[in-house]
């Protein structure tokens, strides 16, 4: 006899629930933290009175910190595209963070990190769509 649970077992079920009650508490604590930090983010702005390259992507990574957590509070199918654009909106920022002290070779890296998870997001998005 196997010890892997039956599909239809009761206590497997109850974990699985719990589990996805666990997991829908950390989302909307994940979309309040983010919703903090863009809030202070934007009072550093008005404060500031002055908007760089680095604000705007900084608010570009909270948008899409919400749109995942939409995207798997929904449970939508395509969730994995999210973290890749996520990473490559943070390889932008750093690399614009970085700006001219950055060594060239390593601008080619993050440039071709950045490329490597496009072409993954879009394997990904296609593949979803079949």
């Amino acid at each position: 006899m196997s010890d892997t649970p039956h599909p239809d077992d009761p206590r497997q079920a109850r974990v699985l629930t719990s589990f996805r009650g666990v997991e829908r508490i950390l989302l909307v604590v994940i979309a309040l933290m983010t919703l903090g930090a863009a809030g202070i983010e934007i009072n550093r702005v008005i404060v500031a009175q002055s908007i760089n390259l680095a604000d705007i992507l900084l608010m570009f990574l909270y948008t899409e910190v919400i749109g995942m957590i939409a995207v798997f509070y929904g449970g939508r199918d395509s969730a994995f595209v999210y973290p890749i654009f996520i990473a490559i909106t943070a390889l932008a920022r750093l690399i614009v963070l970085q700006g001219k002290a950055m060594a060239p070779e390593n601008i080619v890296f993050e440039a071709s990190a950045i490329l490597l998870l496009a072409v993954a997001a879009w394997i990904i998005a296609r593949t979803a769509k079949s």
